[in-house]
């Protein structure tokens, strides 16, 4: 009599080299995405006479990354969810090292722009790799891995800067562009290799027009914010491109809600779960970002202003690392908050504690040690903020709209980032001092600065007290409406 054949096991063990890698890939290209960003910072100063050209178009090779990262973002983020989260992600990736090359091989400030705003297209990575997470992990660790990925931003930022600095200091700075062009080769290839395709898709046509339309009005829309200090915020180009944003924008609205298939869902942004978060993505992105500018600005200042400390940009770097660092630490502690407490608790403490960092600021910004401690602090509050978002958002969207969701998220970060290097710029011109023949900001204007970005903190940290309660005690009401969820997706699909 023949014997029955054995039944398979489940394998048992460590999980495949491949799986234990996804997280450290997914998080490498994060911090990439976010050194790509920064590296042009330390380079600004020689640009123009490295390429014969002004200042004014010097400062579109940060502009075109803006631009290109805030309408790129909510795109792929939708496409990733419609073709495959690892492929989108893979050719964003790409197309940053592609323009890393372009980088490398000219000294033309049209294609070194050009090239700029292809790197623009690696902001999608972070709302990808997020969507990725949730598709491919279990429950219990999505919450720290999204963290981790949410922290990358901040944790390449701080890496950024002191790595141009140093290549730029010592070497040609063509030199900078080959090193992360062989960076962003070898994130392409692990991201291939060691990341799955996700099998969650919402299949569809892709919605040309509303991209279209998306794009035109966000350039309005950011270009005005970003040169509307340089060219006049009264002057005739800067009122007609917010009208422009205003009118192209609202027909978009108007487009998205007639669609069958449309790019941003904002069905789903008016549930406040969502459209709150959204808001408050953009407030903690405000905030967030004058830490960063101020900081690096009040070091570098001559001694003879009073307060500054006459730092180079290397160094200037280097104080910027502890936070960092401690973006690093904290994101599995703002993980081990949200599951107990909730996503928005930590989005409401994380903005609480910008807040405090910036009263530090305001307290002592002429020590040192002073200084350090305080953007230290509001980077540990930009962590737990950062970490909780798109957990908000995780939860709040069906599983197949995850990567266009948290797209959205980060655009909406991208345009709080925005307004406040216009607000910020606007505060410090508009309180300087002749120093040496050259207006230098005061004090004061620092300070008015700081107090700016702690209030808008205070405004996220309302806005994340106004979201629906996720927490333990919201068990009951997490689970009916989850229920209603459900059934408002089904009618709307029937």
């Amino acid at each position: 009599m023949d014997q029955p054949a054995p039944i398979p096991r489940p394998p048992t063990g460590a999980p495949p080299l491949r799986d234990r890698l996804t997280i450290p890939v997914l998080a490498s290209g994060g911090i990439l995405m976010a050194v790509m960003q920064t590296v042009v910072v330390p380079l600004l100063p020689d640009l123009p006479r490295l390429t014969g050209a002004s200042a004014a178009t010097v400062s579109w090779t940060v502009t075109a990354t803006l631009l290109s990262g805030a309408v790129l973002t909510p795109v792929l983020g939708r496409a990733g969810d419609m073709y495959g989260k690892r492929r989108v992600l893979t050719s964003a990736l790409a197309l940053m090292t592609l323009g890393s090359v372009l980088c490398a091989l000219t000294s033309d400030i049209g294609v070194l722009i050009a090239a700029r705003a292809l790197q623009g297209a690696a902001a999608s990575v972070v709302p990808l790799s997020i969507s990725i997470l949730r598709d491919e992990l279990p429950p219990e660790r999505r919450g720290s891995a999204v963290a981790l990925m949410s922290s990358t931003v901040g944790i390449g930022a701080a890496l950024g800067l002191p790595l141009a600095a140093l290549v730029v200091q010592y070497a040609d700075w063509h030199t900078m562009f080959w090193l992360t062009s062989a960076l962003g080769a070898l994130g392409v290839a692990a991201t291939w290799w060691a990341v799955k395709e996700s099998p969650v898709r919402e299949p569809g046509r892709f919605d040309v027009l509303g991209a279209l339309g998306l794009a035109a009005g966000l350039v309005c829309l950011l270009l005005g914010v970003s040169q509307g200090g340089t060219w006049g915020w009264g002057s005739a180009r800067v009122l007609g491109l917010f009208l422009g944003a205003v009118v192209v924008l609202a027909l978009w609205w108007w487009q998205q809600l007639r669609a069958e298939r449309p790019l941003v869902d904002l069905r789903l942004v008016s549930r406040p779960r969502v459209g709150l978060s959204h808001v408050a993505a953009m407030l903690t992105g405000f905030a967030f970002y004058a830490n960063s500018l101020v900081t690096a600005q009040l070091v570098q200042a001559p001694k003879a202003t009073g307060y500054g400390l006459g730092l180079s940009i290397v160094a200037t770097g280097v104080c910027l690392l502890p936070g960092g660092v401690t973006m690093l630490l904290f994101s599995p502690l703002s993980a081990r908050i949200s599951a107990a407490r909730g996503p928005r608790i930590t989005l409401a403490l994380g903005a609480a504690v910008i807040a405090c960092g910036y009263a530090v600021r305001i307290a002592d910004s002429r020590d040192l040690w002073m200084i350090i401690v305080g953007a230290t602090v509001v980077a540990t509050g930009t962590t737990l903020a950062y970490s909780a978002l798109p957990t908000l958002i995780l939860r709040a969207v069906p599983a197949g709209q995850t990567a266009s969701a948290n797209g959205v998220n980060v655009l909406m970060r991208t345009i709080g980032q925005a307004t406040s290097s216009a607000a910020v710029a606007a505060v410090l011109v508009h309180h300087s001092s002749p120093a040496g023949g050259i207006p230098i900001p005061t004090l004061h204007g620092y300070q008015l600065a700081f107090a700016m970005a702690g209030a808008v903190a205070l405004a996220a940290c309302a806005a994340a007290l106004s979201i629906p309660g996720d927490g333990p005690a919201d068990g009951p009401r997490r689970a009916a409406g989850a229920i209603r969820g459900a059934r408002d997706e089904a009618m709307e699909g029937a």
